[in-house]
């Protein structure tokens, strides 16, 4: 007895942690059928666009410009080592906009949207709102997550290009005020080295982001357990998986995008 508890142990977290997968892709492709298939709800849709997509862009410019700066002093501080001073320029465009944009702007979202979803919906689920909306034949999966699993996938995107520019941004104060740069060679550095494919890779990890902050939480909050309890578990759950998801489907698509 003693030998196979641990091996015992291990077999149970190993089935546990298969099980929420499968909860979890069922519940990705429940969600991703009714997408396709009518009803929507374009009014509940408009609402999510402002409750994610605007309301978020302080707090994800914010981090950007700060991050932008940064990178610039620590580049910076490493070419000079190197006598490579001149590379902060294009460093900073193409950091901010293939990972730190996206990934930062993800994380940013996922602690600010993810909780507010797990949580919104947990309490509907408590307060068995949910129930309600299936007494009045309104399937829950199209009316609460459908909206904002579209409305994160599409405005992610936006913030990430709104944070890479206030990045860049951040990093072109800090280089012209405190490193010495000249303004027109800074920004000639920036849009010579910049590629398009730069942009593009960073606005589609957007896009995955986004679905993926919406919909670990919806199915967080769908899956809430009862009380007060079951609704903050649900909103730190939402948010741990979220943001591990995105840093692991970073990695993932930088693979895809840039390895030769």
């Amino acid at each position: 007895m003693i030998l196979t508890a641990p091996l015992a142990a291990i077999g149970r977290s190993t089935l546990g942690l298969l099980a929420a997968i499968g909860r979890v892709a069922l519940f990705f492709l429940q969600a991703v059928s009714h997408i396709l298939r009518p009803p929507w709800y374009p009014r509940e849709f408009a609402v999510q666009l402002i409750q994610i997509g605007w309301l978020s862009l302080p707090v994800v410019g914010l981090t950007a410009l700060f991050t932008g700066g940064a990178l610039a002093l620590q580049i910076y501080a490493g070419g000079s080592r190197f006598n490579a001073e001149a590379v902060v320029p294009s460093i900073v465009a193409i950091g901010m906009a293939r990972e730190l944009g996206p990934v930062l702007g993800g994380l940013m979202v996922a602690g600010r949207v993810a909780s507010a979803i797990a949580a919104e919906i947990a309490t509907m689920k408590v307060t068995e709102q949910i129930d309600a909306l299936v007494t009045l034949s309104t399937n829950p999966m199209k009316y609460l997550t459908v909206p904002r699993l579209l409305a994160a996938t599409l405005t992610l995107p936006v913030l990430v290009a709104a944070g890479d520019s206030i990045g860049i941004f951040g990093g072109f104060l800090v280089g012209t005020t405190r490193l010495g740069f000249n303004e027109v060679g800074y920004i000639t550095n920036t849009v010579d080295f910049l590629e398009f494919w730069d942009v593009a890779s960073g606005l589609v990890k957007g896009a995955v982001f986004g679905f993926i902050v919406a919909l670990m939480g919806c199915f967080h909050g769908m899956s809430s357990g009862r009380g007060a309890r079951g609704v903050g578990k649900a909103t730190t759950n939402a948010v741990v998986s979220a943001s591990i998801l995105i840093l692991a489907a970073n990695y993932l698509l930088t693979e895809l995008f840039f390895t030769a």
